[in-house]
């Protein structure tokens, strides 16, 4: 895999060099700032691209804001924003957004490298890949959402179990369903959404986020979810 960092803390970006180089990926680029990222993305035509949130000269939102141009210049381009912060606003933008595969973790969160590589490869492959805390921090706005009165119980069932971040073969297991039943439901669930067909996978987080959303952002009864990060694959 071919991939781009853009990072200024010169330790970090180092070391995600040395990293990802050790697991067998190429790094075409690593940049301190934004100031020439998109012409050394074109420049070097990168499988994904990391990106800290917040870069010189201000160090406010840099990074984000180069994530989103990426969107909309590059739109297959996978992206992992990796940061301490979480920036709301352009999170929800990027999570919305046609295009290729997202990530969103946190530095101080990645508690383990070879599942940090794991998600990086995810990403790369197709998936979505979000932090907890990033899809908690996005849910601001707690209102009722209209759309969720659509969903039968069954549905509802289903979709707490995907906001678990679990994919439809763990969610058949988990309720003694066939997959292609599963399938069925979250078909469902997206039309009742109206969320349409992605290449990113995520219309799953979206759904994820209605729901949370819909319950204040409590876990469903039997939650037993752990990981560090939710990974919402682009089976529907």
């Amino acid at each position: 895999m071919r991939i781009l960092i853009c990072e200024d803390s010169v330790l970090l970006r180092e070391g995600l060099v040395r990293l990802l180089e050790h697991g067998g990926h190429e790094v075409v680029a690593a940049l301190p700032d934004a100031e020439d990222l998109l012409a050394r993305v074109a420049g070097t035509d990168p499988d994904l691209c990391i990106l800290d949130v917040r870069l010189p000269p201000a160090y406010t939102d840099e990074g984000i804001r180069a994530a989103l141009e990426l969107r909309r210049s590059r739109p297959g381009l996978a992206l992992l924003v990796l940061s301490q912060y979480v920036e709301e606003r352009y999170a929800s933008e990027l999570i919305a957004a046609q295009g290729g595969a997202f990530g969103y973790l946190l530095k101080d969160r990645v508690a383990d490298v070879g599942e940090f590589v794991e998600s990086i490869e995810r990403i790369a492959s197709g998936a979505t890949v979000l932090d907890p805390e990033v899809v908690a921090q996005l849910l601001t706005r707690r209102g009722r959402d209209d759309r969720m009165r659509a969903l039968t119980d069954r549905e509802r069932t289903v979709l707490a179990a995907l906001a678990e971040g679990r994919s439809n073969q763990a969610i058949a297991a988990l309720l003694f369903l066939s997959e292609a039943s599963v399938e069925k439901h979250i078909t469902a669930i997206f039309q009742k959404l109206g969320l349409e067909p992605d290449e990113g996978g995520n219309r799953r987080v979206l759904a994820a986020i209605a729901h949370l959303e819909s319950t204040g952002g409590r876990p469903a009864p039997g939650a037993g979810a752990t990981d560090h990060t939710a990974q919402m694959g682009t089976a529907s």
